[in-house]
């Protein structure tokens, strides 16, 4: 997780270094003053990295070391299962429909199909998180 958080990092010391530079060019360059939202979304860009950065590096100092984290690992260190895919799952698709759905009932603001959007989600999710707890493919 050290590599993320060095990535987050990263992003977060130039996000800020931008908005610095922009509010200091639109200032001298305009008669307006300094932008405001350009230099606030900037701004919110380097804070929302530095989160996201700050909980890798908090993520990292708890876990055991990964081979992507050490200096001298070998390609063989990350050989092994990954973990478990579903190769013939139909949920995601209607998860994406369902915050589809959601995003136009956003969009037009119709409360009734945000409702309708809502109920989908959650039983997508609830379909995807127990799809293999229930059915012939249950164990």
């Amino acid at each position: 997780m050290k590599v993320e958080a060095r990535v987050f990092e990263i992003v977060t010391v130039f996000a800020f270094l931008v908005a610095v530079i922009y509010a200091f060019l639109t200032a001298y360059m305009t008669e307006d003053g300094v932008e405001p939202v350009g230099t606030v979304a900037l701004i919110l860009t380097g804070g929302l990295a530095l989160l996201a950065g700050s909980y890798f590096r908090f993520v990292a100092r708890r876990i055991e070391t990964r081979p992507e984290d050490n200096e001298e690992a070998e390609i063989s260190d990350g050989a092994g299962e990954l973990g478990f895919f579903s190769p013939g799952s139909y949920w995601p698709i209607a998860l994406a429909a369902a915050a589809a759905l959601g995003g136009v009932a956003l969009a037009f603001f119709h409360i009734w199909l945000l409702i309708m959007a809502i109920v989908a989600l959650l039983i997508a999710i609830g379909g995807l998180v127990f799809e293999y707890h229930t059915g012939p493919s249950a164990e």
